[in-house]
């Protein structure tokens, strides 16, 4: 029998999913606990839609993260902070810092967790962070970091 499941289903597939699960599962199962569907015309055609939905809305999400990555790979962050002899910084700028200055900045919101360091920024000058703003896309943002 085939099924359209609303949820995940180990063993199975994924929500959204259009599977042959065998007629008993389906029926005492998957059909009374809300997990899935039958696969009828009328449900197959609401499904095909809402499919192309999604993958409208994904091919619209990964548009603007192009754009908000070349916007930011154009910007330069400035920092500063408090140094000691040799530029070295008394403590280290994190991605939190490093958030903050492009959202005070350039008004660019982007959680600290999508900025990738790999470890805190110890040194006055220029530096270069990975910032992941789409599944597989990362921008390569400017930091520059200066003496208070």
């Amino acid at each position: 029998m085939k099924v359209i499941l609303l949820k995940d289903v180990k063993g199975l597939g994924k929500a959204g999913d259009l599977v042959n699960a065998k007629d008993g599962y389906a029926r005492n199962f998957l059909l009374p606990k809300g997990n899935a569907v039958e696969a009828t015309s009328a449900n197959l055609k609401k499904w095909k839609e809402d499919k192309a939905k999604e993958e409208t809305k994904k091919e619209k999400e990964h548009e603007d993260a192009l754009d908000l990555k070349k916007k930011i790979e154009e910007i330069t962050v400035v920092i500063e902070g408090k140094a000691g002899e040799g530029g070295r910084l008394f403590g280290s700028i994190t991605s939190k810092d490093i958030a903050d200055g492009l959202k005070s900045q350039h008004n660019i919101d982007i959680d600290r967790r999508k900025i990738e360091l790999k470890d805190n920024i110890k040194v006055l000058g220029a530096n270069q962070v990975d910032v992941r703003v789409y599944a597989e896309l990362v921008a390569k943002l400017n930091i520059m970091v200066k003496e208070q």
